[in-house]
């Protein structure tokens, strides 16, 4: 068929299924974009410009104009972040899923609040930029862990996205998180608390599930998991939410690569090293080391063979 009798006579069935199939999810006009992807990103965008002036900017910037460019990108998203909690708030408002409330007033609250702690987040974020340098021996500079290391991407847009979560923000640090998660392998939900001076040390594979608690100066290596065990289901056979059900981990704990730890009664204790590939499901105390107990590999000589000339 030619495309352009397709597009005239097939393409509007083909809208028409289409807006059937989505109205159990965006009910009326007025909720559609209550919390688009790319809306959300924007705002992503705005904070950690104003976060780390220069480091998210295509072109150099001059220096004495600082503080008008971070007033700037702070003044968009206050505006943006604003405008989209609002509409947020409304839906959940229309679908009975919160109590009703001044969404606009409510919205520009948070908005003010998080704005305020900006400063806060970004001293935060520096202790995880120093635990960074400080851990890692081939950091040269605190810059370079700015501009090129994927765990102060992944941290930034958490400590935003947990702030939020914390206000009851409905999808929105949820999209947060998934940003920060197809950029960087690593997968935070805002939901977890995590203290200061963290590092997750190249990253990808990192899994970080919501009511996990982490204390100070921890370390993460890459592919570890910090996970939920076997969901218990109510008696619809739903897995049963807001239940503990993801580890703790004290502080000055070392976790290393493909590691790992499930379960709410799950405690790692202070000071202790878990070492690459373990599985565990059941605490240890302080200073505790911990090794994988599989067998060491078999080393067998190669043959050679001999070429006949």
């Amino acid at each position: 068929m030619n495309i352009n009798i397709w597009l005239n006579k097939k393409l509007p069935v083909v809208a028409d299924k289409l807006e059937v199939l989505s109205v159990n999810n965006i009910s009326s006009e007025n909720t559609i974009g209550f919390a688009g992807k790319e809306s959300v990103y924007k705002i992503i965008r705005e904070l950690q410009g104003a976060l780390f002036p220069g480091a998210y900017d295509e072109q150099p910037f001059d220096k004495s104009r600082l503080n008008i460019i971070i007033g700037n990108l702070l003044r968009e998203a206050a505006i943006d972040l604003s405008s989209l909690l609002e509409k947020t708030f409304e839906y959940y408002c229309m679908k009975g899923l919160c109590e009703k409330c001044d969404c606009r007033e409510k919205a520009g609250d948070i908005t003010i609040e998080l704005l305020d702690n900006l400063p806060l987040i970004r001293s935060e974020l520096q202790e995880d930029i120093t635990a960074a340098y400080n851990g890692d021996p081939a950091a040269k500079l605190e810059e370079e862990i700015i501009l090129s290391y994927p765990s102060i991407e992944a941290l930034s847009v958490y400590r935003i996205a947990h702030f939020l979560f914390e206000k009851e923000v409905p999808v929105i640090p949820r999209i947060m998180s998934e940003y920060a998660h197809n950029k960087t392998g690593i997968d935070i939900h805002p939901g977890a608390k995590i203290g200061s001076s963290f590092f997750i040390d190249h990253g990808t594979g990192t899994v970080i599930g919501e009511t996990c608690t982490i204390g100070n100066n921890v370390k993460l290596y890459q592919g570890v998991t910090l996970g939920a065990k076997s969901f218990p289901l109510d008696a619809m056979g739903h897995p049963i939410k807001n239940i503990k059900r993801h580890p703790d981990i004290e502080d000055n704990v070392i976790i290393y690569s493909g590691t790992t730890i499930l379960g709410g009664d799950t405690r790692i204790g202070h000071d202790s090293v878990i070492g690459g590939n373990v599985w565990l499901t059941h605490s240890v105390p302080p200073y505790t080391t911990v090794y994988s107990t599989q067998m060491a590999p078999l080393l067998k000589p190669k043959r050679r063979v001999k070429v006949s000339a």
